[in-house]
């Protein structure tokens, strides 16, 4: 019995849970099998779209690669339908290569794969055709969704401190979850009164507050910093969806989302106090526990005539306005905390290294230029000989 594989692909995930594509189609292949008289030794599955490279399939590439393991079997590589290669004319032509390149021969229940100019003809043009659906179906889809952006509406999968609900009026809107929208406001505004200097400590208070349950990363924080809709405004500028007010209920104004942008941007600087003095190192740079607004520092006359230095907030409104700390007692905490911060030697080591590795590349990197002007030189010199003999 000849040997066949199973190719099988649906475009999403969610075709992939609640459709059971795979399945029938692996089913469907499985009777083609059995009417050829084939022996199935291997099914692959993807749930990835099919425009663009096919080696980005993971499922794909392993099949490749397991024909590459198997050079002296000539497999059949069985496929439900034509449009499970790929909705690309360029990348089907290419697959095809490669099938051809590991004497696979594909085949499908609905078409006939022949080895003629009309055949070849025929399979392109149905591969375009796939190609033309698949764009046009994309086109659709956008349309759609610029249509809902431009009415004012969330039109894509509901983003962090959210989640996309039925509404009787105005459809599948965002609406607010607890407790998550709560600690990204705090960790919005936070961001932007510089209660939090920098992305790493946004990152930090999310996972101490176990925001979603599982631990963030750079890039999502700066996903969630830069992102307009928690203003209550959408705007898409990809589709040309200019600015424009939402239905969905805001976290944060669109004053303290400009705050962000500008301090991602580094358009924010401190602020240096022209009376900046050495007696108050700290002063602007540790944050009142109540409004988290930057904590200022004087000296107090005792009833002798003694000076007494402490720091103290002066925002209108706190509840701790005018209460103050004496300066040894900050300076103290501050100092404990600084001298816990070690890294650790695990740490020191991979630094290590990698600054190792980087000096080492730009020695080498030194050496080669250095080579290279000597040789040019080498020219130089000749070219002067040459014309000092002329």
């Amino acid at each position: 019995m000849r040997k066949a594989i199973i190719y099988a692909r649906v475009s999403s995930l969610k075709q992939s849970s609640e459709g059971h594509g795979l399945d029938t189609q692996e089913h469907r292949c499985r009777q083609h099998a059995l009417q050829k008289g084939y022996e199935v030794v291997k099914v692959f599955k993807d749930s990835f779209t099919g425009a663009g490279d096919f080696m980005q399939r993971p499922a794909m590439a392993s099949l490749l690669s397991y024909l590459d393991n198997d050079p002296t079997t000539n497999y059949v590589v069985i496929f439900d339908d034509l449009k499970r290669l790929a909705r690309d004319t360029v990348f089907h032509l290419k697959l095809r290569r490669e099938l051809d390149a590991r004497q696979a021969k594909p085949e499908c229940p609905n078409f006939n794969f022949e080895d003629t100019p009309e055949g070849h003809f025929i399979e392109t043009i149905l591969a375009a055709q796939g190609e033309l659906e698949r764009k046009q179906n994309q086109r659709q889809v956008i349309q759609k969704h610029k249509a809902r952006l431009e009415k004012g509406y969330w039109a894509f999968n509901s983003i962090p401190g959210y989640r996309m609900v039925k509404d009787a009026i105005h459809g599948n809107i965002l609406k607010k979850v607890e407790p998550e929208a709560g600690i990204l406001k705090e960790a919005l505004e936070g961001f932007a009164n510089d209660r939090f200097a920098t992305q790493v400590e946004v990152k930090e208070f999310l996972d101490q507050q176990h925001f979603k349950n599982r631990k963030t990363n750079i890039n999502s924080v700066r996903g969630l910093l830069k992102q307009l809709a928690y203003t209550g405004y959408i705007e898409y500028l990809d589709w040309g969806v200019t600015r424009r007010v939402g239905y969905h209920e805001p976290l944060i104004s669109l004053d303290t989302y400009q705050q962000i942008q500008d301090k991602l941007n580094g358009k924010v600087k401190v602020k240096q106090r022209k009376d900046q003095r050495e007696d108050f190192p700290l002063r602007g740079f540790v944050l009142c526990r109540a409004c988290s607004k930057p904590l200022t520092a004087s000296y107090s006359k005792g009833e002798h005539g003694q000076r007494y230095p402490y720091y103290h907030c002066k925002t209108k409104g706190c509840e701790l306005r005018g209460k103050s700390i004496r300066k040894s007692v900050i300076e103290e905490q501050f100092e404990a905390i600084l001298k816990a911060i070690q890294p650790r030697e695990a740490t020191m080591q991979i630094t290590k290294a990698v600054l190792m590795d980087i000096w080492d590349k730009r020695q080498k990197n030194a050496e080669s230029i250095k080579r290279k002007n000597e040789q040019e030189l080498d020219e130089i010199r000749v070219r002067m000989k040459n014309i000092l003999d002329r």
